[in-house]
């Protein structure tokens, strides 16, 4: 296939993913266990109001999990990726990088056959 019909795969990229907030987080919470909400807030520099709506899309999608408790008398959330979300992170790295393979390289004339 050539690269001028790969770019429509582009696309196709899951977007709830794609999202370079919501991309971080994932990343993130691939790495661990679980992640406290502060954790992330202070790793990805996002308030806490613009974090807490990319976290209720993510969990929405079934991609996270949000677990609310306490410590002592302080409000404590936890994060989890899901088996879902480990899936959707794969996914979109394969098909970002199939993409970037197939996109032609910037100044780079292409030879005609």
């Amino acid at each position: 296939m050539n690269a001028p019909s790969r770019i429509g795969e582009v696309m196709a990229l899951d977007r709830l993913v794609h999202e370079p907030a919501r991309l971080l987080i994932l990343a993130v919470l691939a790495n661990a266990k679980e992640v406290e909400f502060r954790f992330l807030e202070q790793v990805s520099g996002l308030s806490k109001g613009n974090l807490s709506s990319h976290m209720s899309k993510l969990e929405a999608g079934g991609l996270v999990e949000v677990k609310k408790s306490f410590r002592g008398k302080r409000p404590l959330t936890e994060l989890r990726i899901t088996a879902a979300g480990r899936k959707a992170l794969a996914d979109y790295r394969q098909s970002l990088a199939m993409v970037m393979r197939e996109l032609p390289t910037p100044g780079v004339v292409a030879k005609r056959k």
